[in-house]
Order: structure tokens, then C-alpha cells, then sequence
């Protein structure tokens, strides 16, 4: 019998032999080369002081073989324009890029067929169609587990899935990560997140693709690191439905993201029902207690006004889309998860970001108007603002916290080369923290001016 120090050799050979390949398929050994239950087992708690780490960039060094990454770009040609990257637009509808197996390097250690895809959807589109190469990646790491036959469930230090978000139309790379953290600050669930910079090699060699925020996903780890109970259903709506508007309700529009097996919408059905019910004209008391038994309206609250307050606009109140609906076992009520934050902390687009005052809203958004319209849901409203500026969003505070991150990030925004960057020059980069620092200030007299009227 040989002994194992000849066989881990041997068995590196093989790796880097078959590194090009489609799929490196291991089927003889019991352990691989760098796996531990610490970084690769499915048992291990997630380690968040590993994966998002606060205080430093990490790098991830991903290999995919020449034939995968061109499988993957056809993919986008295919389903987003017929010219490929800067080309001519096609017919452009909402789809799931393709999975492809990875070589994922962290660290010093290799994670084994790791599945990679493109994500995105309008942001996935301007992108690509733009010329740009550095486009967001969702990351899973038992997506192919079929041929890890001795390391099944394979994790990234507990994580099974992560984002690699692009910044998209963001000069100062930070927004994305700021939102989720305040969020969370303030008391709401909301995924971490951390700052990294990705290299992939596709045949060439390494190629920066410059500095991406890494997202922890909602329906893989946020559920049972912020909940008692993580079971419960999850959605996340996209589409007319998703504004909850009379008429839009539509189970298709409800992405499921968890127990698929069960085909019961009736908890989102309620809050579509009790919403749209005649009682809020008539009965308000009875209308407001069949709410806030199928909804968490407090914590809704919480999040429309520390939305409001930093611009968040590419979500409900002018987009159908960028949140989450969780049906929390504790209470048995659809709890409001935030998601996707880099167009926050500006004016924004689609006729601007909300006003404080919502005064624009119509029936065709009732999870704010028809709440907005109740006396004691205003009122929590503009207690949820105060304790927003007062508490989270504090000028001196978050100027600081935007100079570190252009410290940690300077060097590797610089270092971003054409066609893989959204940065126009160096210039842009710098202007973006600016106008942040100018930005929390003007909100924060926002909502004093607000509140003292």
C-alpha cells in the first residue's frame, strides 16, 4: 500500500493537469488536498470574521476553463444581445444566466467545482451591452457536489452561497456595502457584506476584474443568523405584483426562495388582501389589526424611513423589485428584508427618490400610501426618521467611516483598467466620496426641516 505522502503528490499533478478541463471530477480519495471541516465541511458554523472581514480587501482567485467562460458569454449574447460585449441589444427579458464550474482560490486554499454564474438583471444588461466586463457573480459552492464524491455539501467557511456584486454605476465602490450596514444598524435584518477584488483566469491568464462587494446571501445564511427560525417561507417578489396594487397579485411574481416543495402563497395572499380590503375605508381599527397580524408593520416602518432618509430609490415606491418577504415562524407575519443598495445615497433616477413626505405616492403603491395615510403609522414613521439621524446616520460618523473605506480602497479602484471598471478616471473616484460627505449632511437637515414644520 503506498504511503499518503506519495499519493498527495501524485494527486496535485493531477489537479493541475486537469485545471483546464471542464470539471475536475475526484472520485478515489476521501480527503482533498486543501480541505478542512473548518473551511469545506457542511457542519461548520459560518464564519463571518473570515468571509466578511471589516477591516481589510479580500482576494479570490478563480479559474474557469476557456470553454465554460465562452459557454458563458454565449449565454449572454444569446439572451441579451446579439453582438456581444458592447454590442447591438436583443430581445432582453429577465433570465437565469448558466452555471459553470469554478476553480475557487482563497487564502492558499482551493475550493473544488465550485458553480459560478452571471446575476443581474437591468444592471446585468447596461453592463454587458456597455462593454463592461466586470459583471456581478453568484457563487455556489455544492452546485456541482456530483463529482466531489468524497466531499459532499461543500461550504466556503459555512457559507454555501455568496454574492460578487459589480458596484454597477457606482464611482465611490462603497454604496452597496453602506446601505446593508445600516440597515442592520438600525435594527432590521440585512445580509453583511465585505470589500474584495476578483482575478479570473478563463485560458489567459489572471485578469483583475476589479473591486466587488461580497453579499451574504438571504435564503442561505441571513434567515437563521437574524431569525430564531429560519423555515419559515421566503419571496422575493419582482414584477407589477410585487407593488401589491389591486388587480397585480400573482404567484409567479412571488419567487419563492425557500420550501419550494410547498406550493401555498397563502400567507403573501393574505397581505395582498388585507391591503386591498374595503375595511380601510370603513372599519380602519379592523383594518389596521388584520394588517399587523399578517405584517410586521413596525419593523416596515423602521425600514421605509431609514430608506427614505439615504435615497434608496431602486426599490418599492418606484421599482417592483430589491426586497424580500419572509414569513417569520415566531410571530406567523411577513417580515420586510432589504436588498441591493449600490444606487442608494443619491437624488436617483425614474423621476428622482422619494420625498420625505411621500405626498406622491398613489394606490398603485399601497404598502406605503394606505399605511402613510393612518395617523399612528405616520406617526411612527417620523419617530423612526429622528431615531434614524440621531442614532445610525450621524454626519461626523459616517464621514468617517467613507474616509476609511477610500483608504482601504484607493489603490485597488486605481488599479481598475478599461473595460473593467465603471470609474470614467481616478478623478471620479475621489469625487464620489464627496459627494457622500455632502450627502449625509443634506439629509440629515432633510429631516430636521421635516420634523420641526
Amino acid at each position: 500500500m503506498k504511503s499518503i505522502s506519495l499519493i498527495i503528490p501524485v494527486l496535485l499533478i493531477m489537479l493541475n493537469s486537469c485545471r483546464k478541463n471542464d470539471i475536475v471530477t475526484f472520485d478515489t480519495i476521501s480527503e482533498f488536498p486543501d480541505w478542512s471541516e473548518t473551511s469545506h465541511g457542511e457542519t461548520a458554523e459560518p464564519d463571518y470574521s473570515v468571509v466578511f472581514k471589516q477591516s481589510e480587501i479580500l482576494r479570490f482567485d478563480i479559474e474557469i476553463s476557456s470553454s465554460n467562460w465562452s459557454a458563458m458569454e454565449s449565454d449572454l449574447e444569446d439572451n441579451i444581445g446579439s453582438g456581444g460585449f458592447g454590442g447591438p441589444g436583443g430581445n432582453f427579458t429577465d433570465f437565469d444566466p448558466i452555471w459553470v464550474p469554478c476553480s475557487f482560490n482563497f487564502e492558499g486554499k482551493e475550493w473544488y467545482n465550485v458553480g459560478i454564474r452571471f446575476k443581474g438583471n437591468s444592471s446585468l444588461q447596461s453592463a454587458y451591452l456597455s462593454g463592461i466586463k466586470k459583471l456581478s457573480m453568484k457563487l455556489d459552492f455544492d452546485q456541482f457536489d456530483e463529482y466531489n464524491i468524497n466531499l459532499s455539501n461543500q461550504r466556503f467557511y459555512g457559507f454555501r452561497q455568496l454574492n460578487l456584486n459589480n458596484n454597477f454605476e457606482d464611482a465611490s465602490l462603497i454604496r452597496e456595502k453602506v446601505g446593508a450596514d445600516l440597515f442592520r444598524n438600525f435594527g432590521l435584518v440585512s445580509s453583511h457584506t465585505a470589500f474584495c477584488v476578483i482575478y479570473i483566469d478563463h485560458g489567459e491568464g489572471p485578469q483583475y476584474f476589479g473591486v466587488y462587494t461580497l453579499v451574504e446571501e438571504v435564503d442561505d445564511t441571513v434567515l437563521e443568523d437574524q431569525f430564531a427560525d429560519g423555515s419559515g417561507n421566503l419571496y422575493k417578489p419582482d414584477g407589477d405584483a410585487a407593488s401589491f396594487a389591486a388587480g397585480t397579485f400573482d404567484e409567479s411574481e412571488m419567487e419563492k426562495k425557500s420550501n419550494y416543495d410547498l406550493a401555498d402563497y397563502s400567507d403573501v395572499q393574505s397581505l395582498y388582501d388585507v391591503i386591498n380590503s374595503s375595511d380601510r375605508n370603513t372599519n380602519e381599527d379592523q383594518w389596521k389589526n388584520s394588517l399587523e397580524s399578517v405584517f410586521n408593520v413596525d419593523t416596515y416602518m423602521k425600514w421605509l424611513a431609514a430608506n427614505i432618509v439615504i435615497q434608496n430609490w431602486d426599490t418599492y415606491g418606484i421599482m417592483t423589485h430589491n426586497y424580500y418577504l419572509y414569513n417569520n415562524p415566531s410571530d406567523q407575519k411577513l417580515t420586510w428584508i432589504p436588498w441591493d443598495n449600490n444606487e442608494a445615497f443619491q437624488e436617483g433616477k425614474q423621476g428622482g427618490a422619494l420625498s420625505i413626505y411621500l405626498y406622491e405616492l398613489n394606490e398603485n403603491w399601497p404598502l406605503i400610501r394606505y399605511l402613510i395615510d393612518v395617523d399612528e403609522y405616520r406617526e411612527m414613521y417620523d419617530q423612526y426618521l429622528n431615531q434614524f439621524i440621531e442614532e445610525v446616520f450621524i454626519p461626523a460618523e459616517m464621514i468617517q467611516t467613507y474616509n476609511t473605506y477610500f483608504d482601504m480602497l484607493q489603490y485597488y479602484a486605481y488599479e481598475e483598467e478599461e473595460d473593467y471598471t465603471f470609474l470614467q478616471n481616478a478623478s471620479a473616484f475621489d469625487q464620489a466620496l464627496q459627494t457622500l460627505q455632502t450627502h449625509v449632511q443634506s439629509r440629515k437637515d432633510v429631516v430636521r426641516n421635516y420634523l420641526n414644520e
